[in-house]
């Protein structure tokens, strides 16, 4: 028997490869399928099933075009109705797969259609629980992203997380291994570890939703308690996941497409197309094109593209580093972006040298920010970082906006004001910034320094403030 994980940071997402005795089980596959693919080949094994532990919200699922590539079975639990054909399993429904057995456990909660799959070994043992977004390292799943069914609440959809974890999860040995689908850093939980898995006898020591003396209705408020609201694409990923989508071999095909400086140019005309920049912050402020957008790949790629683009079929022409075309259309597929329609060939320099027009946005370090605020202690600084993090510290009379809703809190901004930006780092201040410039704001100052070092730099912080309900 074969277990691995294939974990995708920039997503945070684990996706399962089990094989016996030449049969394989993919369990929440990425949208590409080659990864799963070349690991069968590899192995010489058959894929057999293609397990979807529920309608997944922050990924489009793969499972579509891995069953038509290998003739596998996929497989979901109970109350998972779907426009294209799968296998709709019993709660305890059992599957071979050579000298293993993966059971179905019904653990809705999350969503009224998610579940468990329990792996039994050789000798029918219990091993692992692959948890999909019911249980993880450190949490479980939030419920309140299940498409809209009837009247059903996310205090409904609490309880029933409660149930199913006392009555599916936590019965089971503490030896068994926990396998969720995602880790730190994804939107689906809200106090998510580090770590990929775990026992579960571990889980329940130090899990804070697992405690034996919790009452269903305090597990209720916890978990439904300072939810902030799912990021817009959420919605748009589990209807395609639900419904279908078009094939990832077809996106690929229709975004490698290498475009001249004026092929380009006329592109973006034409198809009314978003330009997004992908390069790193430095190289994006020192030069890009007129009214792109930066969403640099080494960062949160994905996630801030979901945030923030909120129409998934909208025309998108792609600058990156060469090298890296091919890597952020498949990026973007993986949530749905499947409308790149080309790129910039050469890149950003191929523009330089035909001498086209291009923008900047003036960025300065720490000692600067510290400079500039001594000289005038009114001057507007704009934190864009999340509410918790400004709370717990900030600069002295700046303003929050965190990124995710930059859209909408626009129209409270003056284009006739200068506004400092900066965030942890500096990679979510230059996106904001390259939002606004195209959006024609134009006195904006770009900080790029750590926050850790602001204090060091002479700028005057203010620690523990309460938490602001509001987004400013």
């Amino acid at each position: 028997m074969i277990i691995e994980q294939i974990y995708t940071g920039c997503l945070a997402q684990g996706a399962y490869y089990i094989e016996s005795e030449g049969e394989a089980a993919i369990i929440d596959p990425l949208r590409e399928t080659e990864p799963y693919l070349k690991r069968a080949k590899e192995a010489g094994a058959q894929i057999k099933y293609i397990l979807e532990t529920h309608f997944h919200a922050d990924f489009v699922s793969g499972h579509i075009d891995l069953a038509k590539k290998t003739g596998a079975k996929i497989i979901y639990g109970p109350h998972a109705e779907t426009e294209y054909e799968k296998y709709t399993a019993k709660d305890g429904e059992d599957f071979k797969l050579g000298a293993v057995t993966i059971r179905v456990l019904h653990t809705p909660g999350h969503t009224p259609e998610s579940t468990t799959f329990l792996l039994l070994n050789e000798e029918g043992k219990e091993h692992a629980i692959f948890t999909g977004d019911t249980l993880f390292i450190g949490d479980v799943g939030r419920p309140d992203l299940a498409q809209k069914q009837g009247s059903v609440t996310k205090e409904d959809l609490a309880g029933w997380l409660f149930d199913s974890l006392r009555t599916k999860i936590m019965t089971l040995p503490d030896e068994v291994l926990v396998y969720p689908a995602h880790g730190a850093g994804s939107a689906c939980g809200k106090n998510m570890s580090k770590d990929t898995w775990d026992t579960l006898g571990h889980q329940k020591q130090t899990n804070y939703a697992l405690r034996a003396d919790m009452t269903r209705e305090e597990f209720i408020q916890e978990v439904t308690e300072g939810l902030l609201p799912p990021p817009q694409y959420f919605a748009k990923n589990a209807k395609l996941n639900k419904q279908g989508y078009e094939s990832f071999d077809k996106v690929m095909k229709r975004g490698a497409v290498a475009l001249s400086p004026r092929g380009f140019e006329a592109a973006a005309n034409e198809n009314d197309a978003l330009i997004l920049d992908v390069r790193d912050k430095t190289s994006f402020v020192q030069g890009f094109i007129p009214n792109s957008i930066f969403i640099g790949l080494d960062g949160s790629f994905a996630p801030w593209v979901g945030a923030l683009i909120k129409d998934l079929m909208q025309p998108i022409l792609i600058v990156a580093p060469e090298g890296r075309e091919e890597e952020t259309i498949k990026r973007l597929a993986r949530v749905g972006y499947d409308n790149a329609i080309g790129y910039l060939e050469g890149g950003f320099q191929a523009w330089k040298d035909a001498g086209a027009e291009y923008d900047q946005i003036e960025t300065i370090d720490l000692k600067a920010l510290a400079k500039a605020f001594d000289q005038d202690t009114e001057i507007n600084i704009m934190d864009v970082r999340k509410p918790s993090e400004w709370s717990a510290e900030h600069i002295d009379g700046s303003i929050n906006i965190p990124l995710d809703f930059i859209n909408d809190k626009m129209s409270e901004m003056s284009k006739e004001k200068t506004y400092y930006m900066h965030c942890r780092s500096g990679y979510r201040s230059t996106v904001a910034a390259s939002i606004l410039k195209a959006r024609g704001f134009e006195q904006l100052i770009n900080v790029h320094g750590a926050v850790a070092h602001m204090e060091a730099a002479g700028l005057p912080m203010t620690d523990f403030v309460c938490p602001s309900t509001g987004a400013a």
